[in-house]
């Protein structure tokens, strides 16, 4: 097998550590997109890259993971299952990890109904879990999905995502169990803004010991105004806003400030959570305050490997 990821490397070392986040971009030009790379280049361990978010038409998130190689920085790729059927999937991991690709996020993603090409169709063939099944055979089975042999050797790192926030509340611990049975080793989140309900999200996870068998990764998200806080807290599914910190928005002066702020001491408040291995920064349209974030929140530099 060849090297572990070092993502891998690095949550395998027990030390805490910080992923960010890379949108590509709406055209072919990846110059912004290398500058917010390099931004973060000695801040996190990993970027992740987004696939088409909100269904979304953007450079390949593939693409983008090899440009990522070629300037020296690891990449976390995103594999839709809204996009792909099976052969596409298979096809797209093999051709991303002969480019150097070692981490992969299995996504189902955003309904197409959210994007700019709202008449497409979503393919669905299979869903997340099992995508994370399919994926983990190939690796350790040396198995195609359908069942055929794949040629030589393939070793990269499964990850997945979780929402800590949304309904039935007692099931995402068991959908979190059932995505460590199909392969993932590291899940991101949904952005925490209620400590306390992911806490108690944290303390059904440790009642099963998934813990120990799963790093977490908590999602953090800084708020650039008032206006971002309550768009998110009344339209984006899945996202909890508490009302204590929408008033501690509208009370600041400086608003950018403070949204960097709360992003800095959710993750100081994480690093104290039993289980949770580390935090995955999604600084949306805000990637070059990724550094400002990690230094702050004490969490740099990040691990040596």
């Amino acid at each position: 097998m060849t090297a572990v990821s070092n993502l891998e490397k690095a949550i395998n070392s027990g030390q805490f550590v910080a992923t960010g986040e890379l949108g590509p971009p709406k055209g072919a030009d990846l110059t912004e997109f290398k500058e917010n790379a390099e931004g973060m280049r000695n801040h996190v361990v990993a970027c992740n890259i987004t696939d088409n978010q909100t269904a979304i038409v953007r450079t390949s998130s593939i693409a983008c993971g090899a440009t990522l190689i070629q300037m020296g920085i690891e990449p976390i790729i995103q594999i839709t299952v809204r996009d792909r059927n099976r052969i596409c999937i298979q096809s797209d991991v093999l051709g991303a990890y002969a480019l150097g690709i070692r981490n992969i996020l299995c996504i189902a993603g955003d309904h197409q109904k959210f994007g700019n090409e709202t008449g497409s169709k979503g393919v669905y063939d299979i869903d997340s879990i099992q995508l994370l099944k399919g994926l983990k055979d190939m690796r350790d089975e040396k198995k195609f999905m359908g069942g055929d042999e794949v040629e030589g050797d393939i070793d990269y790192f499964l990850g997945a995502v979780e929402n800590p926030f949304a309904d039935p509340f007692e099931y995402r611990v068991t959908r979190l169990e059932k995505k460590v049975r199909a392969g993932a080793k590291f899940i991101q989140t949904q952005c925490i803004f209620d400590l306390d309900r992911f806490e108690r999200f944290m303390e059904l996870v440790r009642e099963r010991g998934l813990h120990k068998k799963i790093a977490i990764l908590g999602g953090v998200t800084p708020i650039k105004s008032l206006g971002a806080a309550k768009y998110m807290k009344n339209n984006v599914s899945g996202i909890t806003i508490p009302d204590a910190l929408i008033d501690r928005m509208k009370g600041a002066e400086d608003k950018k400030a403070e949204g960097l702020t709360i992003a800095v001491e959710t993750i100081q408040r994480l690093k104290e959570i039993e289980g949770v291995a580390g935090v995955h920064i999604m600084a949306i349209a805000w990637e070059e305050k990724v550094p400002e974030i990690v230094e702050r929140a004490g969490i740099y530099p990040p691990p040596k490997l």
